[in-house]
């Protein structure tokens, strides 16, 4: 299991926040920074979610890839965000 993902259920995120979670992160980064805040988690373990964020991004990816959502069709909307 991916590890951001492992450390949310440790935690008692439920999988409904979480799809909702990394659907907000695919869209918007820094507003999902936000959500993840308010999810209740420990500070230590806060912190240890976004380390893992800032150093790995890729398992944001995989995390998306693992929950079902198509990354892909994110990216694309995000393109036609900047036209």
């Amino acid at each position: 299991m991916n590890p951001i993902l492992a450390l949310l259920k440790e935690n008692n995120i439920g999988d409904e926040q979480i799809a909702e979670l990394f659907q907000a992160l695919t869209e918007n980064p820094l507003a999902a920074m936000a959500t993840i805040s308010q999810l209740g988690l420990p500070q230590d373990k806060l912190q240890a979610l976004m380390g893992q964020v800032m150093q790995n991004p890729a398992l944001i990816k995989e995390a998306v890839e693992e929950l079902g959502l198509d990354f892909s069709k994110v990216e694309a909307a995000k393109q036609q965000l900047k036209k």
